[in-house]
Formats: structure tokens, C-alpha cells, sequence
């Protein structure tokens, strides 16, 4: 997309209530606007795969129905094949009108802002964390917007050094990765110790109703527990502003079920779940962000039916990694 693209998804996303739409502002993905340029579905071309990430942004249930259509169009002028990645359950309708097959891919951890407190013994370990870095000499603070580029030096320091830790590489399409430009595009929470900044992640903000993060980067030498603190603080800080939800992300392949009537998908999904551990740790994953109580939603997957899903999940995979080089990697 074009800087006058981006510059419209992005007064889109700012307004529209799920977090998920700031996606589109990582410039990666192919956006489809609505003739009245007031919604957009964004996309992302992997071999016959044209693959939608997420549900069409738009508030209107009219105009989500004719972007999905719109799509599904295009598709078909080019022979590939439409594949809609983690939508929600209140659109299933939607992608069934459109003649495709629905997955669960797994669950979106939401936690509920106004029952968030480090308040009863059931928070004490999260309270004793929040006092033990702030004797550390560590530090929470929101840099605005305009404050962000002369932070872009020390943040990519610290991107490159989590990078090297992880000994793993950027992913693309569904996550986010170290971009200047895209990061200058909102606020940024960080962590400082003592005058030094150690942590940051870049705030999404959700027609003031959700609030999540997108990158979550730190310094590995750091003082265990600090993820945990950039979390707990978030929290806080957007309670306060009167933000309702609060977005973990997806656990992928939660809440699949393994027993001899589930479909096959279910059965080699929660297979994956409970034993993939050699290629990512799936179950680890659900039970961090399970420890911050939050509400599980399931998300799914619209493809087509037929033999089409082992080479449309090989091209998906083949997206968020930036190709297949990097499929093979980490």
C-alpha cells in the first residue's frame, strides 16, 4: 500500500473497536477498501493462497458482507484460493454465505480491564513482582506519538539484541516486526532501568475500547519478570483511561479437542497442542496468558473445501515466516 492507503487504514483502525485492524499499518499486506473508503479487509498473496488476516475492518455488518464478497471476487479472477485467517464467531455466517469450510484455529485471550486489579491474595505474586522492579530501579512510562522517533535508536538496539537472544527472526503478515515507520505510527510503552530503557512494545488503541501491544521487546539481560511488568502496567494504565478490554493475542491451536468423533482438523490440532513442543510451544503459550484470568474466545479459519488445506496452511506458515526460507528457521 501507498503512504495515502496507510494513512486511511490507520484513521480506520484508530476508531474501529478491535485491535487487530493496526495490522494493516505494517505496510506488508495488500488492502481492499470499500467504495466509500470508510473499511478495508486487508490480504496477503502466498502462492494460490490469497489469505485475509482477520475480518473485513468495518463497523457496519452491510459493509463487512461486501468487502468479504469483494474478495472473494478477486480471488476468483486470479484462480487463487480465499482463505480468511482468525475471524471471529459473530461473522461465521458470513464465510458460510461464501461456500467455505470453517476451522477453529484456537483462542484470543481478553482480559476484562474493569475486574483487573493487583488488589486480594489471588494477585499477590503479580503485586510482589510490580514492588520488586520498582525497588530494582525500574520504571514504567507511555511515550506519546511525537516522542517516539528520537527513541527509535535504543529501541531498534534493543530489538536486535532480543532478536539475537531468542536467536530467532522477524515474522511478518499476523505479528508484527521492527519497522520505523510503522512504529512511529502510535505510542510506545517502556520500561526504563533507572534512566535507561530496557523494554518497550507498541501500544495499539482500539476506538477506546480495546488496548493491546504488538511488538514486546527487551534487553536479555534484564531482571526476570519484566514482560510481566509491561503487562501488569498496561493493564492498569488502561483501566484508568476507561479502556474495557484488554488483548493478549491468540493462543493457537487452544480448545481443540482430541476424542474419536472430532474432526480430523480438531484431532491433529489439539495433537500439535499438547506435543508440539519441538516446533513451538504451544501449551506454554496458553498457560502464560491464562495467568492473567482472561476471557477465551475462539477464533477460526474459512478456506475451501476439498484437498486444498495441507498447501494452504503451508503458505500460511510460509507468510507470517516472510517466505519459505524462513519456514524452515525460526
Amino acid at each position: 500500500p501507498g503512504a495515502g492507503e496507510l494513512d486511511r487504514a490507520r484513521a480506520i483502525a484508530v476508531a474501529f473497536p478491535r485491535t487487530y485492524a493496526h495490522l494493516a499499518l505494517l505496510g506488508d499486506k495488500a488492502l481492499l477498501f470499500d467504495p466509500n473508503r470508510g473499511a478495508f479487509l486487508m490480504y496477503g498473496v502466498e502462492g494460490r493462497s490469497w489469505v485475509a488476516m482477520g475480518d473485513p475492518v468495518a463497523d457496519r455488518e452491510e459493509d463487512r458482507r461486501e468487502l468479504a464478497w469483494q474478495f472473494r471476487a478477486l480471488c476468483e479472477r486470479h484462480d487463487g484460493w480465499p482463505v480468511f485467517y482468525q475471524v471471529h464467531p459473530d461473522n461465521l455466517g458470513l464465510y458460510v454465505e461464501l461456500g467455505l469450510t470453517l476451522l477453529k484455529f484456537g483462542e484470543e485471550a481478553r482480559v476484562r480491564l474493569a475486574e483487573f486489579s493487583l488488589d486480594g491474595k489471588a494477585r499477590k505474586s503479580m503485586r510482589n513482582l510490580v514492588n520488586r522492579l520498582e525497588r530494582e530501579g525500574y520504571r514504567f512510562e507511555i511515550a506519546e506519538t511525537a516522542a517516539v522517533p528520537e527513541l527509535l535508536p535504543r529501541l531498534r538496539a534493543i530489538s536486535d539484541a532480543w532478536l539475537d537472544g531468542k536467536k530467532s527472526r522477524e515474522k511478518r503478515f499476523s505479528l508484527g516486526f521492527f519497522d520505523e515507520g510503522y512504529l512511529r505510527a502510535g505510542p510506545v510503552a517502556i520500561a526504563r532501568y533507572r534512566s535507561e530503557i530496557v523494554a518497550f512494545a507498541n501500544l495499539w488503541q482500539g476506538g477506546g475500547v480495546e488496548l493491546s501491544v504488538d511488538l514486546m521487546r527487551y534487553l536479555p539481560e534484564s531482571s526476570n519478570g519484566l514482560m510481566d511488568y509491561l503487562f501488569i502496567e498496561l493493564m492498569l494504565w488502561g483501566r484508568e483511561r476507561g479502556y474495557r478490554w484488554f488483548n493478549l493475542g491468540m493462543a493457537p491451536l487452544a480448545g481443540l479437542h482430541n476424542c474419536g468423533f472430532a474432526p480430523l482438523w480438531n484431532r491433529f490440532g489439539a495433537l500439535v497442542f499438547g506435543g508440539g513442543e519441538t516446533f513451538y510451544n504451544f501449551r506454554g503459550l496458553h498457560q502464560y496468558k491464562d495467568k492473567f484470568d482472561p476471557r477465551w474466545e475462539a477464533r477460526y479459519m474459512a478456506v475451501p473445501g476439498g484437498m486444498t488445506l495441507p498447501r494452504i496452511l503451508t503458505d500460511l506458515t510460509a507468510l507470517i515466516a516472510g517466505g519459505f526460507r524462513g519456514a524452515i528457521g525460526k
